[in-house]
């Protein structure tokens, strides 16, 4: 089992990275005449997950603090894959945690044609070849990190022959796959990135900005570092995976660069997430396979889906933060992330009163006609947040789960007999169960004590129980949505004897209507508003909730209890 990194609370200072202390080192040699800027690079063949977002925050977090400039490049080299609708959700998704690019966008595709020219130079400096070989062959002639590969039967072609077939390739002559061009670097080499690399293969699939105009696109590896070139990008940040690659990329770049710029690579480690998958291909999996309800759905890592589960830019900065950056691989604990959502909600969260599953109760000796309100707190960490009035009449509802016939001993909630505060009203006692003819409890009829109101003589009448509730009469129906994690497994990813779908948690999503609202919550639901439903939760509208058809998701619930039942287990 991976060790699970639980991180160092989130107000705990501390001082530089180890990235930010290599770009600084940069900085103070006046390496690129003293100028620092980054990039964030994504492919658009995706919605951004959450381990996007540590490299989001990295690569213009570290612009920011010293003062450099962060671009967005799209990585568009792969038109099968690549769509506008991703171009979009990544802009919107970076703009919503807070950074800009300015008018730094730029485009991979946007260097085609310089990328070309170079593929064409090294051609003719016999640097590259066309290979006629299949995928397979090259793959099984590259030998293995212990023996060395194969030299291609194409390989010593001549620049000319090299240069019209590189040619024809492009001007759609051969089918995909029918040819490829490598670089021509080094068999033998102990790094297997150097063993004759591709740099471009035949692609006949419209690209999204490009059209029809190009039959061949750039490998990564060729297409990557050129790119940061011509952007005048100083540190090209990236993770752990790419340490590898960092050889090739700075073989590439010295074909462009001379003693006065050069950019350079740096690599930390990914966010790994308990009880989550980070693949593209099997989030997309999930989408297609309809196992989800699309890239927002409020279960997914995607950036999309915690916010419309009401996660909110603040606590997933500061999770990242809390976990730093490191040049070693860890599996860091959901829990830890929950933690910085209820931190940050719980500061910027308004209390309200909402009943899940309501059970009607009775006032019997509160008059049929009266209606009063009474004052609530909007939020007690935030002394401006002000007050608001909730009507409170002799029919209220409160949770069903809030009352128990026969209870155990230290149950402080409701019971036969017994007394609660209702929280910013009076104090009640249950006088009398009703239950239909099946024996279930339909309602409760008890009395109230008109002396406890906040004001009144009996205001400091101490009972051990304060229950949550709304007024009958004046209560919005809706429909709630209680999320969970996705996976009832650790570590999905390290589960390979298993299909991911298997691990699937049937409890992620359960769908409760008829839930109570208070007035107050409907005339402030609009879309990203925050709330505590006191004593159960942090909600929030989803997107499909109407005035007509009020819908809330769940957030997350108060306490974190999914570990204290893991260990149980």
């Amino acid at each position: 089992m991976a060790e699970v990194i639980e991180g160092k609370e989130a107000n705990e200072p501390r001082g530089l990275n180890f990235v930010e202390e290599e770009v600084l080192a940069d900085l103070k040699a006046g390496k690129n005449g003293g100028r620092l800027s980054t990039r964030f690079p994504p492919e658009p063949n995706g919605y951004l997950h959450i381990g996007h977002a540590k490299a989001i925050c990295m690569d213009f977090g570290v612009a920011e603090k010293f003062g450099g400039t962060c671009n967005l490049r799209f990585d568009d080299t792969n038109p099968v894959k690549e769509d506008v609708e991703y171009v979009d959700s990544i802009r919107e998704d970076i703009h919503w945690l807070g950074f800009d690019w300015g008018d730094r966008e730029y485009y991979a595709s946007d260097y085609f044609p310089k990328l070309f020219d170079l593929a064409v130079r090294l051609i003719k400096e016999g640097k590259a070849y066309v290979d006629d070989q299949t995928s397979e062959e090259i793959a099984r002639q590259k030998g293995t990190p212990q023996a060395p590969g194969e030299e291609s039967p194409y390989r010593n072609r001549t620049p000319e022959e090299n240069l019209d077939l590189f040619l024809r390739m492009n001007a759609g002559e051969f089918d995909e796959g029918a040819r490829v061009l490598r670089a021509k670097i080094d068999m033998a080499s102990p790094n297997m990135h150097f063993r004759d690399p591709i740099m471009y293969r035949i692609i006949k699939t419209p690209h999204h900005r490009t059209g029809t105009t190009w039959k061949v696109y750039p490998m990564y590896d060729f297409a990557h570092g050129q790119s940061d070139y011509f952007e005048g990008v100083t540190h090209s940040i990236c993770t752990l995976e790419f340490v590898v690659h960092r050889p090739l990329y700075e073989y590439f770049v010295k074909e462009l660069a001379d003693e006065s710029y050069c950019p350079r690579q740096i690599e930390f480690n990914r966010l790994n997430l308990t009880y989550t998958v980070m693949s593209k291909r099997k989030l997309l999996q999930l989408v297609k396979e309809g196992l989800v309800a699309g890239w927002d759905d409020p279960r997914m890592p995607t950036i999309s889906g915690m916010r419309r589960r009401g996660y909110t830019p603040a606590s997933i900065r500061n999770f990242i933060d809390t976990i730093g950056y490191t040049k070693y691989e860890a599996l860091n604990s959901v829990s830890l992330l929950e933690h910085a959502v209820r931190d940050d909600l719980n500061r910027i969260a308004t209390r309200v009163m909402a009943v899940i599953n309501p059970l009607k109760v009775v006032l019997t000796n509160y008059p049929e006609d009266k209606v009063e309100t009474v004052t609530m707190e909007n939020n007690p960490e935030d002394p401006e947040a002000g007050m608001h009035e909730m009507p409170f009449a002799r029919e209220i509802y409160i949770e069903y789960d809030d009352f128990m016939e026969n209870p155990p001993k230290k149950f402080f909630r409701l019971a036969p007999g017994a007394e609660v505060r209702l929280k910013g009203a009076y104090i009640i006692k249950c006088d009398e169960v009703i239950k239909d003819t099946e024996g279930n409890i339909t309602e409760l009829h008890c009395s109230y004590d008109p002396e406890t109101l906040s004001g009144m003589p009996g205001a400091n009448r101490k009972v051990k129980g304060t229950l949550h509730w709304v007024s009958a009469a004046h209560a919005t129906d809706a429909e709630v949505r209680l999320y969970d994690r996705l996976f009832d497994v650790e570590n999905p990813a390290a589960e390979t004897e298993r299909d991911f779908r298997e691990m699937l948690n049937p409890e992620s999503l359960k769908v409760v209507t008829g839930a109570k609202l208070e007035p107050f919550v409907m005339q402030h639901a609009e879309r990203g508003a925050k709330f505590q439903f006191q004593r159960v939760g942090y909600f929030t509208p989803d997107y499909d909730s109407t005035p007509e058809h009020p819908i809330f998701n769940r957030t997350i619930a108060l306490k974190d209890t999914w570990e204290k039942v893991q260990k149980k287990a």
